[in-house]
């Protein structure tokens, strides 16, 4: 079998933190806007990336028991990344707060995914540099991110497939997806070696019920149907760094 080629833009880190309340409760006054001011300093200098071309940072407060605080970091270097979350952890904040999830990949498509004309001219094509250096979506109120991997099983193994029957399953899934367009967004990362799973998904939209009827649907796809495997969901809401201490109250 032969793997197929993709395509690699930034790299990705998704990282959940849950707050310790006991703990920031017991912090006083003082202690606490410290806190608050490191931490929306930190996060409102990686949101704020000068030059376009250099990556995205987003925040989110996460919605139910999972995780408080979602940040998603794109950069060209998996250092950077690493620079990111280090400088993160010296903040009196992260020591009120555990990390319950985090997740390295790095934007990939398959070439065999792409329209025609764009295969052929990669560095060129609007629709190839906006999928490896994506933009988050304007509509992006709330975001989803969930890992998944392919089955391999004795059954159905998605690596035992031809590319020509991948190929078509894939495109049978993708147009599903292209029926929500303008509804939600989405950025596909690969963790093969990365990370445990082996896709990252992240999904944008200014109505959460756009995840649930979207991951509904493409359940009915066969490719997900018989082929995928799905890890832990988590949902947040935007937030800008400078509205941090409204969380934090």
């Amino acid at each position: 079998m032969t793997a197929p080629e993709t395509l690699e833009g930034w790299y990705a880190l998704h990282e959940m933190r849950r707050l310790d309340r006991r703990a920031w409760s017991a912090l006083d006054e003082s202690r606490r806007g410290k806190a608050e001011t490191e931490a929306v300093r930190l996060l409102t200098d990686a949101e704020s990336v000068d030059d376009p071309d250099h990556g995205r940072s987003v925040t989110y407060w996460v919605i139910g028991h999972k995780a408080d605080l979602l940040t998603i970091h794109l950069r060209p270097e998996v250092s950077e990344l690493h620079e990111l979350e280090r400088r993160f952890d010296e903040t009196l904040l992260a020591s009120q707060t555990h990390k319950v999830f985090s997740y390295l990949s790095v934007v990939e498509i398959s070439r065999h995914g792409l329209p025609e004309g764009a295969i052929e001219n990669v560095e060129s094509s609007p629709y190839v540099q906006g999928r490896l250096y994506p933009d988050i979506p304007e509509y992006s109120t709330y975001v989803c991110f969930y890992p998944m991997s392919k089955r391999r099983g004795e059954q159905d193994n998605w690596y035992l497939l031809d590319a020509q029957a991948r190929g078509e399953l894939m495109r049978a899934h993708g147009r599903t997806g292209r029926r929500y367009a303008g509804k939600v967004g989405q950025i596909v990362t690969g963790s093969m070696g990365l990370d445990d799973w082996e896709w990252g998904v992240t999904l944008f939209a200014d109505d959460p019920l756009q995840f649930k009827k979207l991951v509904y649907e493409m359940r009915f796809d066969e490719v997900s149907a018989r082929y995928a495997e799905f890890g832990p969901f988590f949902v947040g809401q935007r937030v800008r760094p400078g509205d941090l201490g409204e969380w934090l109250r």
